[in-house]
């Protein structure tokens, strides 16, 4: 694909990027030569490689999903801190409704 001045232009203009007119000139031939080398990785075959997120295989590391019963340091505590709540309505904070 051959990218022109003018099309250097434009986009240097849609993305607000202010461009001299060597620069324009330099810029043409390199957008060209990128978009190039992008079709020859279209041409190539990959068929038989797996889709992957990385270079090495992740796994999350997950842990058990627990409520803690100790006051202190975990739930199960909703009514102790509905208490401080000006308006508690149905187990969760009241508020003002804001839009009518």
């Amino acid at each position: 694909m051959s990218i022109d001045r003018a099309t250097v232009a434009k986009i240097a203009s849609l993305a607000r990027i202010e461009m001299t007119e060597e620069e324009l000139d330099r810029l043409a031939p390199e957008l060209s030569g990128i978009l190039d080398w992008v079709e020859q990785l279209g041409e190539v075959d990959t068929s038989a490689v797996e889709p992957m997120t990385a270079v090495i295989p992740n796994t999350l590391r997950l842990r058990e999903d627990v409520v803690d019963a100790d006051p202190l340091t975990g739930g199960n505590v909703r009514d102790k801190v509905l208490a401080n709540a000006p308006a508690a309505e149905h187990g969760f904070f009241g508020v003002p409704k804001v839009i009518e």
